[in-house]
Parts: structure tokens; sequence; C-alpha cells
């Protein structure tokens, strides 16, 4: 592991720890004494996803992740959120025992806990996923969303309005605070 601010080649390791399915670790340039932090983990069996169109590609967890992160983008999630996700998706993955995995299952697993995190990304990621072709398809979504037994948000986010609750009330009704 190269130093990532001197370039060189030697470091030593301080601390180490057990993080999920990795190691994390804590090291030291033997040069410039700048200290960085390290990730190990295991690296498992191959994994193959097969696309929609037949085509067999490896699991790629950045790219999984970097999915993620765009319909994430910009919500008020807590730090971490996101690599949890994705993390455990890919143990789930790697739990099925299979060496050939449907795309259309990891989209699932996605669309699922993106549902329980962040309603909006939810929305954002089906969009894409399931390729809603015009407005009707993503209403359906919304709606099915609203009406999921799930009706409590996500903590740290409004819940989303019903079709009665949508008008917008009368303002003349309104009194001001002065």
């Amino acid at each position: 592991m190269k130093c990532p601010s001197c370039g060189e080649p030697e470091s030593k390791v301080i601390d180490s720890r057990s993080v999920g399915d990795g190691i994390r670790r804590r090291r030291e340039c033997v040069v410039c004494k700048s200290r960085f932090t390290t990730y190990e983990r295991l690296q498992s069996t191959n994994l193959l996803i097969i696309k929609k169109d037949g085509r067999r590609e490896e699991f790629n967890r950045d790219k999984l992740l970097t999915g993620i992160r765009k319909a994430c983008e910009k919500r008020p999630l807590p730090i971490g959120a996101i690599e949890k996700l994705v993390d455990n998706i890919e143990i789930e993955l790697y739990r099925l025992g299979k060496a050939e995995i449907p795309s259309s299952i990891v989209g699932d697993m996605v669309i699922e806990r993106l549902q329980e995190l962040d309603h909006i990304a939810h929305i954002r990621f089906a969009s894409v996923y399931r390729e809603f072709a015009d407005l009707a398809t993503l209403k359906q979504e919304v709606d099915m969303l609203v009406e999921s037994k799930s009706r409590i948000p996500p903590r740290g986010q409004l819940r989303l309005i019903s079709q009665e609750e949508s008008s917008y009330p009368n303002r003349r009704g309104r009194r001001r605070n002065r």
C-alpha cells in the first residue's frame, strides 16, 4: 500500500479492527509519518449477474454503490447508511450460494431496502430500474408506496401525503398571528 501523501510503498500498521466482513487498518508512512486508513475485504468467489439481455457480468460492488448513491443524492440520510445498505445486499447475494444471479433479484433487493430507508430515493431508483414510460406508471408506484403497510416514513423524513391531503387549504380561512 503506497502512502497517499508521498507515494512511499513502506508503511507500518498502528491499529487493526474488524469491521463487518473485513479489517480496518490504521497505517503510518515510515518516511513522512503521514497516517492513513486502509480497508481489507475477503475476496469471495466470483459472482456473475445475468443482465436482462442475457449477458453475464461479474458482480461489481462499486457499480451498485454508485447507482444507489445517485438515487439518494441530496437526501437527509445518516452517514454510512448507503454503504451499510450495499454491504447487506452484497452479503445476502453471496449467502444465496449461487454462482449466477439475475439482475432482477439485485434490483428487487435494492428497491425493498430503499423503501425502508428513504421513500424519495426508492422512487428515484424505481423510475430507472423499472423504466417508467410515463407519469401514470410513476403515479402508480407512488400510490403503492403511500398505500403500503409502511405508512410510517423512515426516520427524519416527512410522510407522503394522500390524495385528500394534497389540496391546498383556503387562505381566507386562516388567521394571522401578529
